[in-house]
């Protein structure tokens, strides 16, 4: 879609996402901002997410230390990070902007990985009604940004949320079960998922571990 000809306030970004359009740049450098709206769109289904055999021994061994919420500006910045399958990023400086903003409201929230004490992976996204819609990823250490998809499905089954939204499917995302569904079907999925309540904070306020969270994903949802 065009770009955009208004300034943009967290409040057109969240009724954007309630449309099913979400904004990008051509990279970092570049000012503006332009909408999409793919005509095949990413998604994770929450009750068929699949954790491979050596990624649950990683989840269950606790190596990284999972924070939700804790430092957003540094996770953004790690996804704007090149990255050998990703020279160039579109996150630029509106971007990182906005989604700070969104961030302060409660409307955006990370899933942050750490190894030593040091942020090694992680992403971010946005939260409407019982919908969230994930941004973008990245990992420093090896399995990093997949343990933190991980604990973030298993706090969105945990908290009521119906719809994991990735945009698009990659190879990366496709070994948990990510698939494409048509626009027209997508739109009645979002509709039906932001009209049901969730609550992200309807979780412990503890660490929980990565056989809690594997549990989690494991038990069938009412």
């Amino acid at each position: 879609m065009g770009g955009d000809s208004v300034e943009i306030t967290p409040d057109i970004l969240l009724r954007a996402y309630a449309a099913g359009v979400f904004p990008m740049a051509e990279s970092a450098d570049d000012p503006g901002i332009f909408w999409v709206e793919p005509r095949e769109r990413g998604v994770i289904p929450l009750d068929t997410f699949h954790v491979g055999r050596r990624l649950a021994r990683t989840v269950r061994s606790d190596a990284f230390s999972i924070r939700f919420d804790c430092d957003f500006e540094s996770v953004i910045a790690g996804c704007a990070e090149p990255a050998p399958d990703r020279e160039q990023t579109w996150i630029n400086q509106r971007i990182r902007d906005l989604y700070g903003e969104l961030f302060r409201l409660g409307r955006c929230h990370t899933v942050e990985a750490y190894l030593d004490g040091e942020l090694v992976g992680g992403l971010y996204g946005v939260d409407i009604g019982g919908a969230f819609f994930g941004e973008s990823m990245f990992h420093r250490v090896r399995d990093a940004s997949k343990v933190a998809l991980v604990h973030l499905v298993a706090r969105l089954r945990h908290c009521g949320y119906t719809l994991l939204d990735t945009q698009f499917v990659t190879g990366h995302l496709s070994q948990f079960g990510a698939t494409e569904v048509p626009r027209r079907i997508y739109r009645v999925m979002l509709s039906d998922a932001i009209a049901k309540p969730a609550d992200w904070t309807a979780w412990p306020q503890r660490v929980v571990s990565g056989a809690e969270a594997l549990a989690i994903i494991a038990a069938p949802r009412p």
